[in-house]
């Protein structure tokens, strides 16, 4: 797939387009902080990565439909306990979170309204049975035709909580616009603003909550990389109303809250509106049984949740594995044209229940790795597992219970593009690369009414051929994948789809 311009550049446009982009990216706070708690410029891509035009519009058009779907599913009881049931037999982690669930809905739920700022990730999968291009480490090589009729759209997964990189994003989409306007490129780049939309969804959830002395808290970890990309969401809450007060601290800091009989949560002093959970995703948050204690007492109160407790439980991998049988997402989604976007999206996914099924999809796992990916009921990357080490953990775990925590699904085989990575040494190296593409999106309700359904912008991550997920490295891409979209408007082929090209 082409590039915005011809690959490689001349050296002297890329030493000038690297200390263009060294000054804009110090200037406009896109930055992270190492173990020293020192500055330094986030990892990116260069230049704007490519996408076929019609896939990049079925992921906005189906973010709706996600939010929806997602926010039934996580008000049905019987269907969450069904679907998780083998998991919680075995997963201490998911077990804990249900127990949780479990007691505030025997106490009664306070607060009914949730609040989630969600992402739908995405990869563009290259179809190459009928082509002569090669297929290696699940990964497409690209070099031909690529159209409408030979990629599709496939759902990673759907993240409902501690969705981050929205502010980040913003700042690489400035960045990516900034540099073509140094080549005089003759094209016009959309904005793509996830940072505003995002905060939107928090300033509306303070304000059903009814107390402008309310704060809201953000829910951290420490020591955090990513302090930046969530102060630019702070900073965006309060552009959009001054009068918010955000308190953030560590999960820890929390178990000093206070929560009064009728319900109400008190944090220094201040009563809590919001809590926005950019940690508690993951069990190395849970360190402690006081940690579980204080996440409880969080769930018991007035406050509104981003995520609540049954949302996050929807994020998990087998929920998204029950969401793709017959009849499901019928279920909860009435208009047959969404319940056909939203299905569009699914790759194949396997449980690995001790029966039939899911002896038989052992079997396809063990003898086939290279075709799926193993997931565990995880939030926040890294935790997947690839090839041989899917076959290694399966022949292990093959006659326990402890094989259902896990879900088999298809592989996806992306396109492959060049682009220049800029490490955060400073260096800069000329890569294969692929892509995955994240649709932000706030979803806001009660049980039975939906208040805000929200689609508000992308996050491209882009990692070199031939990682895995975490385990090789990801960059900060966030490409102008609307803008692409607007450049290839007036120079889209006959067929329908459109590449990033040179102007």
């Amino acid at each position: 797939m082409d590039t915005i311009v011809p690959l490689p550049l001349e050296t002297g446009t890329l030493a000038f387009l690297l200390d263009q982009a060294k000054d804009f990216a110090i200037v406009h706070g896109l930055v992270i902080c190492d173990t020293a708690d020192q500055q330094q410029v986030a990892s990116h891509v260069l230049l704007p990565s490519p996408i076929i035009r019609k896939r990049y519009i079925e992921a906005v058009e189906v973010a709706k439909d996600f939010n929806e779907l997602y926010h039934k599913v996580a008000n049905d009881y019987n269907f969450l306990r069904d679907a998780l049931k083998s998991v919680l037999a075995v997963d201490s982690f998911t077990k804990g979170l249900w127990n949780i669930y479990e007691t505030v809905r025997n106490e009664g739920i306070a607060q009914p309204i949730n609040l989630g700022i969600v992402r739908s990730d995405y990869m563009v999968e290259y179809d190459h049975k009928d082509s002569q291009n090669n297929v290696e480490n699940g990964v497409a090589d690209v070099n031909g035709d690529v159209n409408d009729s030979n990629t599709r759209l496939r759902q990673v997964e759907y993240n409902t909580i501690a969705t981050g990189a929205a502010g980040l994003s913003t700042q690489v989409a400035k960045l990516h616009r900034y540099l073509a306007s140094e080549m005089e490129l003759e094209v016009k780049l959309l904005e793509n603003n996830p940072v505003s939309g995002t905060a939107s969804g928090i300033v509306e959830a303070w304000q059903m909550y009814g107390n402008e002395r309310a704060v809201v808290v953000f829910v951290i970890y420490s020591p955090n990389p990513q302090v930046y990309d969530r102060r630019w969401l702070e900073y965006a809450v309060y552009e959009l109303n001054s009068r918010i007060k955000i308190i953030s601290c560590t999960i820890h800091d929390m178990s000093e809250a206070v929560l009064t009989k009728d319900k109400k949560l008190f944090m220094k002093d201040r009563e809590v509106g919001v809590v926005y959970f950019r940690s508690v995703g993951s069990p190395r948050h849970f360190t402690s049984n006081e940690v579980w204690e204080t996440r409880l007492n969080i769930e018991r109160s007035m406050a509104i949740k981003c995520p609540n407790i049954n949302f996050q439980l929807s994020g998990t991998k087998k929920v998204q594995q029950e969401l793709t049988k017959p009849g499901v997402v019928e279920r909860y989604i009435k208009d047959p044209n969404a319940v056909q976007r939203i299905r569009a999206t699914f790759a194949q996914q396997f449980n690995l229940e001790q029966n039939e099924e899911g002896d038989n999809a052992l079997r396809l796992g063990i003898e086939k790795p290279e075709g799926f990916v193993l997931k565990p009921q995880r939030e926040g990357g890294g935790n997947n597992f690839f090839g041989d080490d899917i076959k290694e953990l399966l022949s292990k775990i093959k006659d326990s219970d402890e094989r259902t925590q896990y879900v088999l699904m298809e592989r996806i085989r992306p396109l492959v593009f060049k682009n220049y990575v800029v490490w955060e040494d400073k260096s800069v190296a000329l890569c294969d690369m692929v892509s995955e593409l994240g649709i932000y999106g706030v979803i806001m309700g009660t049980p039975d009414r939906i208040i805000m359904n929200t689609e508000c912008g992308h996050l491209v991550r882009t990692k070199t051929l031939g990682t895995n997920e975490e385990k090789g490295r990801r960059f900060i891409d966030i490409d102008e994948i609307k803008q692409h979209v607007q450049l290839h408007l007036a120079t889209m082929s006959e067929n329908g789809f459109s590449l990033v090209s040179q102007s």
